[in-house]
């Protein structure tokens, strides 16, 4: 079976094993919420948990894990990846992508130029940011915008932009 990361674990919080989540999904709330079954990533073997409970603070998902609600059981958790199993995948919109589909594609001009491929995906507000890797050059940020993106081809691993003044 094929997990995904949805986010990190990056902290403890108080005694009673809530823990800080630096999240990576667009489902936040569809994946935090009371009941979900979640997995820790240990070196050994993926962890099943169960959320007990799940809030937003600062950017951040502070959750507890039914059976973990100690910082002593959780603390060995800290640094570790939480993912969800393939099964739980959210069905997408036409024209919407998961970030481990857009991640390595090749990124080609209207004109047929290659430029390199998306290496990273920031989202720091209205649209997305593509980070496009770029050899010898500095990374190119590539807004996530119809005048910028103008074909996604999943099959053939390749994105067609079009060039905007300033980029």
């Amino acid at each position: 079976m094929n997990y995904y990361k949805i986010g990190t674990i990056v902290n403890t919080h108080g005694l009673k094993g809530e823990l800080k989540i630096l999240s990576v999904t667009d489902f936040p709330e569809l994946r935090y919420k009371k009941g979900k079954q979640l997995y820790i990533v240990t070196k050994e073997k993926n962890i099943a948990v169960t959320i007990k409970s799940a809030k937003v603070q600062k950017n951040m998902y502070m959750v507890v894990f039914t059976g973990l609600e100690d910082i002593n059981l959780v603390e060995k958790y800290k640094g570790l990846d939480l993912v969800v199993s393939e099964d739980e995948q959210q069905g997408l919109e036409k024209d919407e992508y998961y970030y481990r589909e857009i991640i390595g594609l090749t990124v080609e001009t209207i004109e047929g130029e290659t430029l390199g491929t998306i290496k990273e995906i920031m989202s720091p507000g209205a649209n997305d940011v593509w980070v496009v890797n770029r050899k010898g050059q500095d990374d190119l940020l590539l807004p996530v915008i119809d005048d910028v993106i103008k074909k996604v081809d999943l099959k053939n691993q390749k994105v067609t932009i079009e060039l905007m003044e300033g980029l």
